[in-house]
């Protein structure tokens, strides 16, 4: 089964998902730069402009994060996922435009609580559209399409943003390079909309079905007698620990790039490697997930992130930096296109929403905590390593930690053809 072979709605969904995750990731770069460059004034709450500016960049993690569980849990009780979808990607479209009519940090840090809510409006409903809307043979490929496009648009957002905003003014000096970036998100959002209503329409689903009507996260195992934590809540503690290990590079860019003696583009080239791996191996390891199981997957992925990880805080070159990158991103590929499909073979009736939320979630909530982590660990010296290396070991740690919660909290839930049962799908559903 191939890219052509999957349902033409989840493509849509896809690819919308590709286009708005494009004028996301442009503000990864463009955002720091704008709150910086001058534009940006006024009161800042009592704070140092440093400070307010990363807690505007985290707002959108920690609203994000917050949001999700109570909008999967809505969409789920409406079973109505595609105007949700195409309510965020609006609320995206309308705050990628306000930033270019506000001008104080207080305007701008409200701006991005909107986008925070828009992604959490858009996530949960999406991703269980494509639970919904992929056979059960075949999920783990659908998740890995879907993540393939959307890390597509992660990855050349950066790129094309920073040439975007260096370019300007255009328009003989009307449209400064910030107001074309912000423009280019906007359109990019707007177009993942007119795309998912145009394309997708809400499957069929029983009129009696559980729609997960209880929004409360289900922490313990209430059902398998061998196990202590939920597999879901374990998959998304794993999720979370994947997330801050991945995110601890961002805020670290100069201290690497002056003990590894390179410049920003060298960076963007170890930034991107992780990406490539991501785009290259999602879809064939979510294929592969479909017939040899979701978890030795994920249990390899958690594995390989604690090397992977911990090397980016011991390695002195901008070559041993690029390959434990692109190394970490095929550990997070192994991880997060099973993690995902396992849990939707899981969630039952319309419970997708709410129990894939608890994972897309944990991830977001993992994105905003771990550049802070970088930022506090990094001052920390050890005695081995460069002197940022503290962050990567404690991702490495977690990393460790969530292989451990798996390998003894998770259970199979693909009939392998080896003998075992696969684990009841409906034990631990979405209370």
């Amino acid at each position: 089964m191939g890219f052509l072979d999957v349902d033409r709605r989840i493509l849509a969904l896809a690819f919308a998902r590709m286009v708005d995750s494009l004028g996301n990731s442009f503000l990864i770069v463009v955002l720091p730069l704008y709150i910086t460059s001058g534009v940006v004034s006024g009161g800042t709450f009592g704070l140092a402009p440093t400070l307010i500016t990363g807690i505007i960049l985290s707002a959108f993690g920690f609203f994000n994060s917050g949001i999700q569980p109570f909008a999967g849990n809505l969409s789920d009780r409406t079973g109505r996922r595609r105007v949700f979808v195409i309510a965020g990607l609006l609320t995206l479209t309308v705050a990628n435009f306000v930033y270019t009519l506000v001008d104080s940090y207080g305007a701008v840090l409200l701006v991005r609580i909107a986008q925070g809510v828009g992604v959490a409006l858009t996530v949960p409903a999406t991703i269980a559209l494509v639970n919904e809307l992929s056979q059960e043979t075949a999920r783990g490929e659908a998740m890995g399409v879907f993540n393939t496009f959307r890390m597509i648009g992660f990855g050349l957002g950066p790129v094309v943003a920073g040439g975007v905003v260096a370019g300007g003014p255009y328009l003989a000096g009307t449209v400064t390079g910030f107001e074309a970036a912000f423009y280019v998100a906007t359109a990019s959002a707007l177009l993942g909309a007119v795309c998912v209503y145009l394309l997708v329409e809400d499957p069929e689903v029983e009129a009696d079905a559980d729609a997960g009507e209880d929004i409360s996260i289900a922490v313990f195992d209430r059902v398998r007698e061998d196990k202590l934590l939920d597999p879901v809540f374990t998959l998304g503690v794993a999720s979370l620990f994947m997330a801050i290990g991945i995110a601890l590079l961002e805020p670290l860019e100069h201290h690497i790039n002056t003990t590894l003696g390179q410049n920003a583009t060298m960076f963007g080239i170890e930034f991107s490697a992780f990406v490539l791996a991501q785009v290259l191996l999602q879809a064939p390891i979510g294929s592969w997930s479909d017939t040899y199981g979701r978890k030795p997957f994920i249990l390899a992925g958690m594995l390989v992130l604690v090397p992977s990880t911990l090397a980016q805080g011991l390695v002195t070159t901008p070559a041993g930096m690029i390959i434990a990158r692109f190394v970490q991103g095929a550990a997070g590929a192994a991880v997060f296109a099973p993690a995902m499909a396992l849990a939707g073979d899981i969630a039952k009736g319309r419970s997708s929403g709410t129990t894939l939320s608890v994972l897309t979630m944990a991830f977001g909530l993992g994105t905003a905590i771990g550049p802070l982590s970088a930022g506090v660990l990094s001052g920390i010296e050890l005695p081995f390593g460069t002197a940022y290396a503290t962050p990567f070991v404690f991702g490495a740690v977690l990393a460790f930690l969530g292989f451990l919660l798996v390998y003894s909290q998770v259970d199979e839930t693909v009939d392998t053809g080896g003998g075992a049962e696969p684990a009841d799908t409906g034990a631990a559903a979405a209370d």
